[in-house]
C-alpha cells in the first residue's frame, strides 16, 4: 500500500461511518444502470427527462410531447429509483424517511431544483454521472457550478445559524 493512500484509509470510517461498501456496491449499480439504459437506447440516463417524460402523460405542452415515443421505459425508471428506496429500506429495517427538515423546506428545496434542472439543462445525474463519464465540457462546467453553489449555500445556511 502506497503511502500517500494510507492517511486516506485511515479517515475512511470518518468519511463512511458504516463502511465503504454500500457507497461501492450504490456507485456500481449507478454505473450499471446508465451504461444499460444508454447502450439500449442511445440515451443518457438524467432524472429531469425522466420527469419531462412523465408530464407527457397528463400535458399537452410540446416540450412534454416529443418524449411520448420512449415515455414507458423512462416511467420504469423513475418507479425503479422510488422502488429501489423502499427494497432497501426493507431488507436493512431502517427507515426509508428520516429527516428533520420541515416540510415547507424540502419542497422549497425542490421546486429550486426543479427550476435549476431547466437553467442547467440536466440534472446532476444527467451531467454528472453520463456527462461527466463522457468528458462533455458542458457537463464538467454544470458540475462545477453545481457544486459550488452547494457548497456555497450550505456555508451561507451554516453562517445564518438556520437549523431544519
Amino acid at each position: 500500500m502506497s503511502g500517500a493512500a494510507t492517511p486516506l484509509l485511515l479517515g475512511a470510517s470518518e468519511f463512511f461511518p458504516r463502511g465503504v461498501l454500500p457507497y461501492l456496491l450504490g456507485g456500481v449499480l449507478i454505473g450499471v444502470g446508465t451504461a444499460a439504459i444508454y447502450l439500449g437506447t442511445g440515451i443518457h440516463a438524467g432524472a429531469s427527462t425522466f420527469l419531462e417524460s412523465t408530464l407527457s402523460y397528463v400535458s399537452d405542452v410540446p416540450r412534454f410531447r416529443r418524449y411520448t415515443g420512449s415515455r414507458r421505459w423512462r416511467l420504469l425508471f423513475t418507479a425503479g429509483i422510488v422502488s429501489g428506496a423502499a427494497v432497501y429500506a426493507l431488507l436493512t429495517q431502517s427507515a426509508p424517511w428520516t429527516t428533520d427538515v420541515q416540510w415547507w423546506r424540502l419542497l422549497g428545496g425542490g421546486l429550486l431544483v426543479g427550476v435549476g434542472t431547466r437553467l442547467g439543462k440536466g440534472c446532476t445525474s444527467g451531467h454528472g454521472i453520463c456527462g461527466v463519464g463522457s468528458l462533455s465540457e458542458t457537463s464538467l462546467a454544470n458540475v462545477a457550478t453545481f457544486l459550488a453553489v452547494a457548497i456555497g449555500t450550505a456555508q451561507l445556511v451554516a453562517a445564518l445559524g438556520v437549523s431544519p
